[in-house]
């Protein structure tokens, strides 16, 4: 890997989950007394579960806090697939009860034709957002920016002027809403939230010379450092 890369590296997730949900409500905090508001954007599946518990009961005022979505399936929020459901059971609870939560899906039947509606709901969010949370999968996708997807390079252009974007991955069920890449990095510090030496061996690989539409993280990790956007990886076993 990289050695200027801002790796965090923990003995435990537990640790982990410690030290990432300070360094999220540290942020949060300086952005409220800064700005009389902050945002945070979050990423779904297991791995952010037990930092949603942990970060819910974060002495901030919640009620200061915009909270939204990386990506989303497009299914009803209710679901055990959505993200929103993940959200409201895990960290919308407790203290962070209080804080705005902007889901991505609305009654529209598909994504695509409910792109726009969910880019106006994006944008009552405070821009750029302060803290965004990612995780990756296996094949090196992050959001719901998946290779071999249609719609990744209008997903990934910088130039595109659009927060979100609907997309279908190739192999993974539900057609899916995901932050464009421009709002990805358009933010004041994301963080990568990884466990398992699986992960790392994705992440390493990402680090090599290669296509980035071959593992869309590394749209994020060339982006970053282009843009001298605050990256930071916290990883355990």
């Amino acid at each position: 890997m990289d050695q200027t890369v801002d790796l965090h590296s923990f003995a435990s997730r537990a640790s982990l989950t410690f030290e990432l949900s300070a360094a999220v409500s540290t942020l949060l905090q300086k952005a409220i007394e800064a700005d009389g508001r902050a945002s945070l954007a979050v990423s779904g599946g297991s791995t952010p579960v037990q930092l949603f518990d942990h970060l819910s009961e974060s002495a901030i005022p919640w009620e200061k806090v915009d909270i939204c979505l990386v990506d989303e399936r497009w299914v009803r929020p209710e679901d055990e697939d959505s993200n929103e459901h993940l959200v409201k059971t895990h960290l919308l609870q407790n203290k962070a009860a209080a804080a705005r939560f902007i889901g991505m899906k609305n009654d529209a039947e598909t994504a695509g034709t409910g792109e726009t509606q969910c880019e106006e709901q994006l944008r009552t969010i405070k821009h750029p957002m302060d803290v965004l949370i990612l995780g990756m999968g296996g094949d090196g996708h992050t959001a719901s920016l998946f290779p071999g997807a249609e719609k990744l390079p209008l997903a990934v252009d910088m130039d595109s002027g659009k927060i979100c974007m609907a997309i279908a991955p190739p192999a993974a069920p539900h057609e899916r809403m995901t932050l464009t890449l421009p709002a990805i990095i358009n933010s004041g510090q994301i963080f990568l939230h990884i466990t398992g030496q699986e992960k790392m061996r994705v992440l390493d690989q990402a680090f090599t010379e290669g296509p980035a539409e071959e593992m869309p993280i590394r749209y994020i990790l060339q982006q970053t450092q282009a843009q001298n956007t605050p990256f930071s990886i916290y990883w355990a076993q």
